[in-house]
């Protein structure tokens, strides 16, 4: 049968399932690209967030995944409307998979716009609580069905040196992160003062526009299975990182 994603309010669970089988999805993309993303790095004189960009669009499409014939809108770099295939269920799922790319000093983090999370970004900022909502639905409606939103991220943190001819660019490492839908807001951030969100790179207080950070290692915490890295400097190149097992 196929579900429907409204019926997850009543089976979180199930819910966290799908998005870590989603992130499994994503990170088995890079890995498979990982070899040409390296070597694109080292050679594209493009800007490291456009090439962060065309690369993660190019892994998607290489690996492929099951599609509907719905059109997303959003501000993210691969928006794919698709199933996702069970043994007990299929699911319509809204999948929006975007890229950031940033010095290795800030592979901690990424920087996201308010578009592009179904979550309500709720965090202290310059002693004040904030409760801001997120862009995009939980559930995306369509005349195929609804669909589940699920939102990923891919960060690329790369190293330079400099050199006569230019500074050489060196792929350090890629961290992908599932964020929780908002479905799940209880769980991760109920309240300003328990959250995994930092700042963002903006001057608020003089009107631009509201960005914040996820703080890979706060979420890490939560649920050490939502973010996932690929090392280029260290081996095994990549292990999937889980929670352990509940001893109870």
């Amino acid at each position: 049968m196929t579900l429907d994603p409204g019926s997850l309010v009543a089976d979180l669970d199930l819910l966290e399932e799908i998005e870590k089988a989603t992130l499994r999805l994503v990170v088995q993309a890079m890995l498979e690209f990982r070899g040409h993303a390296a070597l694109i790095f080292a050679n594209d004189p493009d800007e490291p967030q456009d090439i962060g960009e065309d690369i993660t669009r190019e892994a998607m499409d290489r690996l492929g995944t099951s599609a509907i014939d719905v059109r997303l809108f959003g501000k993210v770099d691969y928006k794919r409307a698709r199933f996702v295939f069970q043994p007990e269920y299929s699911l319509r799922q809204a999948l929006f998979v975007d890229s950031k790319a940033e010095a290795i000093a800030g592979a901690a983090t990424a920087t996201i716009q308010m578009a592009q999370t179904s979550m309500r970004v709720r965090m202290q900022r310059a002693g004040t609580d904030m409760d801001e909502p997120g862009g995009l639905p939980t559930i995306v409606p369509a005349e195929a069905g609804t669909m589940l939103t699920t939102t990923v991220f891919v960060k690329f943190s790369y190293r330079e040196t400099p050199s006569p001819t230019g500074p050489i660019r060196e792929l350090v490492k890629i961290t992908i992160a599932v964020l929780p839908n908002g479905l799940l807001q209880d769980r991760y951030n109920p309240s300003a003062a328990e959250s995994f969100w930092l700042a963002g790179r903006n001057a608020y207080n003089n009107g631009e526009t509201f960005r914040v950070r996820i703080s890979f290692n706060r979420l890490k915490a939560l649920a050490r299975w939502r973010v996932q890295e690929i090392r280029f400097d260290a081996e095994p190149a990549f292990a999937w990182d889980d929670d352990p097992p509940d001893s109870n």
